[in-house]
């Protein structure tokens, strides 16, 4: 995050169906008026939520600084509309009232897919029911602070939920009182804030709370810059040499917490506790949830998936002690950022259905619902995310580009058959843009109109597609900011969109359902140019040409270059594949075949797609819990991965030619 500049990613106001009635007005309430209306009278001022930090600081005697950089971490000071976060926190303050949250709340993942994605061990477990995400009898502290906030204030419930202003002010309160009961006076210092800083941050956890207030003193630093989803214009001016109290700091973090984090494989700069998943035989052969090994020694890691929990943080640990259930390496909490660390990177967790996949990645649950639209990812879990991937992407040689950090709905399926059952988590409201920002490599142009690609990149609040079956099947979802564009069979919104053959076995036509990626395709994502025509752009997508709307002025991609991968001279189509597994040959006695499926997408001549990456097949062969009975199969067939769709798949290297896009 060193070195990047403030963020000033939003420009307008979402639509007035997602905003509270009196989110913009009652901050403008807290301004003085004048007597003379101006030009702009009637019109909601752009500066009011500056005011109502400004405001809020002076009437609890908190440091504004203080106060915008808290909040920053907690929103990046937009206000939702007055929806609440997947940990259930509401406003700029991320003030928490999870029961109340917990009633827009869809079912959980009932697990009862194959998330293993390996043929030589089929799944045995019966189907499990649906869930509900589940809070403990008794709500931690972190889980229940606007309660606390109406008690300081004096303002009702609904007000701090939907009232920007109001908000600030319960956590202007809040702040306060944690100054008051370490026994320490309101400061005008914004250096002796560290601990109550860290308190509200990690009411729970004192490691998250240390976490969570080095990255607000960070904020602070660098400084801040950016209007909000309902167009208020906020600045947190930087401070470079702020320090944080060493004394507060100090006795904050102690050797033995410093000690623990040693062990586990998170970077120091985060809160990360062990919460082990089990490795277990449970009876009829069966064993789980997931499988020892040597990465690297044994297999390359080559990429990091990116999930939602579908369920709260509670449940999600719940699951993960599971035998029975499946697994992943790390779960990420919303309200803090806190990691657990579930799998050792170097064994093999049970995550994204594809064993290929599976076999070369690092798996990471974030706390969060992809058909929840208004259920929204806190900064503080997104920065913790970007920094455990950093973290990995550096331990094991991972690029940072988004062919190798991938949504769980980018992983492809490993046969026809198992297709229409991939996941498609973390959906269309993930910010991939503001995410690969954090992770110091956003998404830029890298060449000219005649690069031969683009790279995707919609602006995250314009771009609100029109989705269903966010809560009922057809059912229109609330309008939200997406990162992700619809992709039509011609030049015009009026064409059918693309269809996936994969997807749609039957022939059917894609459709605008959150869960069908068919016609989708998602910011950073590159695609080799098949076409244009005044305000549209055309790429080869799926084995066809797909259209997109990409007007000057604004644009949803950006120029860009790199190698591509297209049928060799003489072939007319060529098979892409859903696993990189070597061919028959290499196969010992012992270890059965598993034969490499092609997917009913077929690549013409004259077709091009953006090469993620260059493979020598391989296959682990771990059937059973016995690890002796183990092996690493490797081969002569080398691929390719391509972006093939919304999803990655592969090629041989024997069908294609590799150049410059462009060319």
């Amino acid at each position: 995050m060193r070195g990047s500049a403030p963020e000033d990613e939003k420009r307008f106001h979402r639509p007035a169906l997602r905003r509270s009635v009196t989110a913009v007005a009652a901050a403008v309430l807290l301004l003085p008026l004048s007597g003379t209306p101006s030009a702009t009278a009637g019109q909601p001022r752009t500066d009011g939520l500056q005011q109502a930090f400004t405001d809020a600081a002076a009437r609890f005697h908190v440091p504004r600084s203080v106060l915008l950089g808290v909040s920053y971490l907690e929103s990046r000071w937009d206000g939702h509309g007055g929806a609440p976060s997947v940990s259930g926190g509401y406003g700029p303050m991320h003030l928490t009232d999870a029961r109340t949250a917990l009633a827009r709340t869809p079912e959980f993942s009932t697990g009862d897919d194959d998330a293993r994605g390996d043929d030589s061990r089929p799944l045995k477990r019966p189907a499990a029911p649906a869930k509900r995400a589940a809070l403990p009898a008794e709500l931690p502290a972190r889980l229940r602070t606007l309660a606390t906030a109406a008690e300081l204030t004096g303002l009702p419930g609904e007000k701090l939920r939907t009232d920007p202003a109001a908000n600030v002010l319960g956590g202007a309160a809040l702040l306060a009182a944690e100054q008051r009961r370490l026994g320490r006076s309101a400061s005008g210092d914004p250096a002796r804030w560290y601990t109550a800083v860290a308190r509200y941050g990690g009411q729970d956890d004192a490691r998250a709370g240390q976490a969570f207030a080095d990255e607000v003193y960070e904020v602070m630093r660098r400084g801040q810059s950016r209007t909000t989803d309902a167009g208020q214009r906020v600045t947190l001016a930087a401070s470079p040499r702020l320090a944080p109290d060493a004394a507060q700091q100090k006795r904050l973090g102690t050797p033995s917490d410093r000690a623990a984090a040693r062990k586990l494989e998170c970077p120091w700069t985060v809160a990360c506790e062990s919460v082990p998943a089990p490795y277990e035989e449970f009876g009829d052969g069966d064993y789980g949830n997931h499988d020892k090994a040597d990465r690297p020694e044994d297999q390359r890691v080559r990429a990091i998936v990116i999930h939602d929990t579908e369920g709260s943080w509670e449940t999600t640990l719940k699951l993960i002690k599971d035998p029975t259930y499946v697994s992943w390496n790390y779960t990420i909490r919303s309200s803090d950022g806190l990691i657990a660390q579930h799998v050792p990177t170097k064994d093999v967790a049970w995550h994204a259905g594809n064993w290929y996949i599976n076999s070369h990645s690092v798996g990471i649950e974030h706390e969060g619902f992809l058909a929840a639209p208004d259920a929204w990812y806190t900064e503080a879990m997104y920065r913790a995310s970007a920094r455990l991937v950093k973290y990995l992407s550096r331990k094991y040689d991972v690029p940072l580009d988004r062919q190798h950090i991938l949504g769980h709905d980018n992983v492809p399926g490993t046969t026809p058959a198992t297709i229409p059952g991939m996941h498609t988590d973390p959906g269309p409201y993930w910010d991939w843009a503001h995410y690969f920002t954090l992770l110091g490599k956003p998404f830029r142009a890298t060449a000219g109109a005649r690069g031969g690609l683009v790279t995707l990149r919609p602006d995250y609040d314009r771009n609100q597609p029109a989705y269903t079956g966010c809560e009922k099947p057809g059912e229109a979802c609330a309008p939200h900011g997406s990162t992700a564009i619809r992709l039509y069979t011609a030049p015009s919104e009026s064409a059918p969109l693309v269809r996936d053959i994969g997807l749609h076995p039957d022939g059917s036509d894609s459709t605008t359902g959150v869960n069908d990626t068919g016609a989708r395709a998602t910011t950073g994502q590159q695609f080799a140019v098949a076409g244009r025509d005044g305000d549209w752009t055309a790429i080869w997508y799926l084995g066809q040409r797909a259209w997109f709307r990409n007007p000057h002025g604004r644009r949803v991609a950006v120029h860009a270059k790199g190698l591509v991968a297209t049928p060799k001279d003489g072939r007319s189509e060529i098979p892409v594949y859903g696993r990189a597994y070597p061919e028959k040959e290499a196969y010992p006695a012992g270890v059965p075949y598993q034969s490499v499926s092609p997917l009913p997408y077929k690549i013409a001549a004259g077709q091009e797609y953006a090469v993620g990456g260059r493979m020598r097949g391989d296959y682990f062969y771990a059937p059973t819990f016995d690890v002796s009975k183990h092996a690493i199969v490797r081969g002569e067939d080398v691929y390719y991965e391509i972006q093939l769709g919304h999803r990655v798949g592969y090629v041989r290297a024997a069908d294609v030619e590799v150049r410059r896009s462009g060319s």
